[in-house]
């Protein structure tokens, strides 16, 4: 097949804010989380699917398979949806209080 690109697991995106490695980052409707530290503006590659820990909003348990979304405000995934881009979903429960959470990502936008 002549127009295929690549699988799209991991992809170069222009990072539209300052992001660490591990970081998440929305770009239009894309979702990834950064492999390295870059810098507003810098070209930096992205995994946007596959399971990985994130940022959570501290004060929400999740369930083991609830809808996870990015707060692109704050910079974590929660699971209010209002405002909020869909990302995947939680593959292990996250208890309240908790900083962090497991999320396959679902890779679409």
């Amino acid at each position: 097949m002549k127009n295929y690109v690549q699988d799209g697991t991991t992809v170069s995106l222009t990072a539209p804010y300052d992001v660490a490695s591990g970081g998440g980052l929305l770009v239009g409707a894309l979702f990834g989380v950064a492999m390295s530290a870059a810098a507003n503006g810098a070209a930096v590659q992205a995994v946007t699917r596959g399971v990985v820990t994130l940022p959570k909003t501290n004060a929400q348990a999740w369930t083991q398979g609830v809808k996870v979304y990015w707060d692109n405000t704050a910079k974590e995934a929660t699971t209010a949806s209002s405002s909020n881009t869909l990302i995947g979903c939680a593959l292990v429960a996250a208890a309240n209080p908790s900083a962090t959470g497991t999320v396959r990502l679902n890779g679409t936008v």
